[in-house]
């Protein structure tokens, strides 16, 4: 009787214990699911952003399907649309474009809603190359400098010589060459040269 009554009591212990322990199980399951990042959402595009040659546009026409598409930026600047033909696209914001596709179609479309978005940005590139792990051609973000940049490329190889690296940039039509002495710029002296990069710069390392 004595056995019978401590294996009751037993088990009615351990009965007591699981729900708080299922319980437990499960806060550090929603802790961890709540922990966890969800997929990564498009970044909200920069309002102030230019559009520029070979960007991919998508251009948006409200219950317009037939005018609605994904269109490269040519090198001239323009895009074709169906009514349209060409239009100027370089230079102008996503906003300020769709305002100029809405009041064209006007012409031909009761009170037009046209949104225009950028699916692949291939205008802003800069250009790393010499003697570096990775050379190639960098999409340019926002402030990007001279060190972000190599900083991206991978590292030296061992012939680099890091005091004489320059940007080569094209000003008025005419190339210009911007020095940028590594060992420098990571000792924090003459930050100057340390420049935000524009599109089409070639950070060469020799």
């Amino acid at each position: 009787m004595i056995l019978g009554a401590l294996v009751i009591a037993r088990g009615a212990s351990a009965n007591s214990q699981n729900p708080a322990t299922q319980d437990k199980k499960e806060d550090t399951k929603d802790t961890k699911s709540q922990a966890t990042p969800s997929a990564a959402q498009p970044a909200a595009e920069d309002p102030t952003y230019k559009i520029g040659a070979q960007d991919v546009l998508k251009i948006d026409v409200w219950r317009e399907e037939q005018l609605t598409r994904i269109v490269p930026v040519r090198p001239d600047g323009k895009i074709t649309l169906p009514l349209l033909n060409d239009v100027q696209a370089v230079g102008l914001t996503p906003m300020e474009l769709a305002g100029v596709i809405r009041e064209e179609l006007k012409k031909y479309i009761t009170n037009p809603q046209v949104t225009v978005s950028v699916s692949e940005i291939n205008s802003r590139r800069i250009y790393v190359t010499g003697e570096v792990s990775k050379a190639g051609a960098y999409q340019l973000l926002p402030h990007m400098t001279v060190l972000q940049a190599l900083a991206g490329s991978g590292g030296f190889t061992a012939f680099a010589r890091i005091k004489n690296i320059y940007v080569l940039r094209t000003e008025n039509g005419k190339p210009v060459k911007i020095p940028f002495n590594y060992k420098e710029a990571i000792a924090g002296r003459n930050p100057a040269q340390n420049i935000e990069l524009q599109p089409g710069d070639v950070v060469v390392v020799p």
